[in-house]
């Protein structure tokens, strides 16, 4: 079981990325999927989550309107499009599949560094 973060990098100020996040050994499509994100010093924070079918998405109020999840189910991926990047962006950033019965998954974490 395994879920690989990859997109991650170094992007100016204003700028956009896009991360994905792809499952193995288990299928998301009966999985909850988050983008969680941590930076120095700070506390890991969800930043945005997709329920199982799609249908309820949640933001934190910080990337609300800049960031976009979504999820490719038959790719087995999810997906954490950022634009209008800030240095305040700046985090390592996680994906987690969460099931109901409490399983839960994380992956190892990709850098987003958001500098000029």
């Amino acid at each position: 079981v395994q879920l690989v973060e990859s997109g991650g990098g170094l992007v100016q100020p204003g700028g956009s990325l896009r991360l994905s996040c792809a499952a193995s050994g288990f299928t998301i499509s009966s999985y909850d999927m988050s983008w969680y994100r941590q930076a120095p010093g700070k506390e890991r924070e969800l930043v945005a989550r997709i329920s199982s079918g799609g249908g309820i998405i949640h933001y934190a109020d910080s990337v609300k309107g800049r960031f976009t999840i979504s999820r490719d189910n038959v790719k087995n991926t999810v997906y954490l499009q950022m634009s209008s990047l800030k240095p305040e962006d700046t985090a390592v950033y996680y994906c987690k599949a969460f099931h109901f019965s409490g399983r839960d998954y994380w992956g190892q974490g990709t850098q987003v560094t958001v500098s000029s």
